[in-house]
């Protein structure tokens, strides 16, 4: 059956790789997010599928709300509702601005509470249907100079975990938590920052389209939490078992691993306003295979026809 699955956040990053990844389905997208110029490019990308662009900002009154009306006007029905938007912000607390503090709580947490609220009341009222909200691994532990966003994956959590316990006389509907590592996408480029260096993800550093492939996956084998990165399951446990040897190493690693030596002023990334430039599905963290096996099949088609030449 071909599904209607609604995207907010699809212009970037895993909302891109997943709007892709339906489009494949033969799922029919009501695509949402900012910028009206890369929700066209996603939308040609996902050519094959019937496809319904919606610029939307989450955080906006009402603009959830005109979202799901949209995506009934036109399919009469939603089956799938999948929320990725989100923005980052780094910098020590103290220093980070409060407008931006709040701005990313607003979009990371208040946001998705809002799509749940509507997603949830137009499944009740159908009777069946599929929530999939983006976590973190930064939901179950914390990382320093990220406070904003790690309270509001925490507060997520928390939301995702009370609502599924809540649903548990609607067993049509599902409500899925996927909570990915460090992922390669753009948002660390993309994020404000006060604190003097830019973000980078932290190895190991997983694809975009394999957290893609897990919320696609949730829709026919809904579950209630997907963890996505080899070492997800060993930060939770060090954090818990071991919090002061946790608390002494973040730091320094995360100084290390997390920040790239690049310094930068002082600014609100894509916070407040998209920047339609820095929108892709990868954020140039992982080598592209794809790409790179192309540039290496001409000179190994080379070499290996001369070495048969060679060798008669």
């Amino acid at each position: 059956m071909n599904r209607v699955v609604v995207i907010a956040g699809a212009t970037s990053g895993v909302g891109r790789a997943t709007a892709r990844a339906f489009a494949e389905r033969g799922d029919r997208l009501v695509l949402a997010a900012r910028a009206p110029q890369t929700l066209a490019e996603v939308r040609a990308e996902c050519a094959d599928a019937d496809v319904l662009t919606v610029p939307t900002d989450v955080t906006e009154p009402g603009a959830l709300e005109a979202l799901a009306d949209a995506a009934i006007g036109r399919f009469g029905r939603i089956d799938v509702w999948v929320h990725t938007a989100a923005v980052m912000a780094y910098g020590r607390f103290d220093e980070l601005p409060e407008r931006v503090f709040d701005q990313v709580v607003r979009t990371d947490l208040l946001a998705a509470a809002g799509a749940a609220r509507v997603a949830l009341r137009h499944f009740r009222a159908t009777g069946a249907g599929t929530l999939i909200l983006t976590g973190s691994v930064l939901g179950h532990i914390t990382a320093p100079y990220m406070s904003a966003y790690v309270a509001s994956k925490w507060g997520l959590q928390g939301l995702a975990r009370t609502v599924q316990q809540e649903l548990r006389d609607t067993p049509e509907i599902r409500l899925c938590l996927v909570n990915p590592g460090s992922v390669d996408t753009p948002v660390y480029q993309q994020a404000a920052n006060y604190l003097g260096r830019i973000g980078r993800p932290p190895p190991p550093v997983s694809g975009p389209q394999r957290v893609a492939r897990a919320i696609v996956d949730c829709v026919d084998r809904p579950r209630r939490e997907v963890s996505v990165g080899r070492l997800n399951v060993v930060m939770r446990a060090g954090f818990t078992v071991v919090p002061g040897v946790y608390d002494v190493l973040v730091g320094p690693l995360m100084r290390l691993a997390g920040l790239s030596g690049r310094p930068i002023a002082a600014h609100d990334g894509t916070v407040f306003t998209p920047n339609p430039a820095g929108e892709a599905v990868r954020g140039g963290h992982l080598p592209d295979l794809r790409q790179l096996a192309r540039q290496l099949s001409g000179p190994a088609w080379t070499v290996g026809a001369a070495l048969r030449r060679r060798l008669g």
